[in-house]
């Protein structure tokens, strides 16, 4: 009878783990990606218009989203940076950094929804070209820009939560290892020349004869 060995054989990763992992990591590098430079692009156009008052006639104003809030292009370069790093840690590291990349799309969201009202921007603005401090800008209105920066601060969500999900299934970036995840071999260290003359002084400090006599 053979002999049996009590130690087990490894098993192998599920393959709807492996599909799972792929679908969901590319959605989250999809999503993550796209609402960064949508929540970006949508911060440089205008949010708002209004009219101020000068020399009794009318001047037309306008704000951007940066004028209005630099909170949602802040939150959308932290979370890229973050969407970066997931794939740089491991387990607890990992879970921080995605915590911190669903954040980054929540505050995305609630600053642009904040901003599609706001009038501070254009009343400060009112106030420096009338030259009145208490001047208010009239005939306000709002563009639909605040709302696609949501929708970008949406997706960074998104891809926060597939991370915290899913992140466990997703492979790392290091050094130590090629793409099929086996460690590399170590060079070996070249044979030392005896003929070199650092090579005769190792040998006499060891008591050594270097030529052999």
């Amino acid at each position: 009878m053979e002999g049996v060995t009590a130690v087990p054989s490894p098993r192998p990763e599920p393959a709807g783990a492996s599909r799972t992992g792929r679908t969901s990591l590319a959605a989250a590098l999809l999503s993550g990606a796209l609402g960064a430079a949508v929540a970006l692009l949508a911060t440089r156009q205008e949010w708002s218009e209004g009219t101020a008052t000068v020399a009794g006639g009318a001047f037309p104003l306008t704000a951007t989203g940066s004028d209005v809030t630099g909170v949602p292009a802040a939150l959308a370069v932290v979370g890229l940076a973050a969407l970066v790093a997931v794939f740089a840690v491991r387990r607890a590291g990992r879970l921080a950094v995605s915590s911190v990349l669903a954040l980054t799309g929540a505050g995305t969201v609630a600053a642009a929804l904040l901003g599609a009202s706001d009038s501070t921007a254009l009343d400060e603005k009112a106030a420096q070209a009338s030259g009145d401090a208490s001047a208010t800008v009239g005939a306000l209105s709002h563009t639909a820009w605040p709302y696609v920066a949501a929708v970008g601060g949406l997706l960074l969500l998104v891809a926060g939560l597939l991370a915290l999900r899913y992140g466990r299934l997703w492979p790392a970036m290091s050094g130590r290892y090629e793409r099929s995840g086996a460690p590399r071999p170590r060079r070996a260290a070249a044979p030392a020349d005896p003929d070199r003359p650092e090579e005769l002084w190792k040998a006499l400090d060891r008591g050594e004869d270097p030529t052999g006599a």
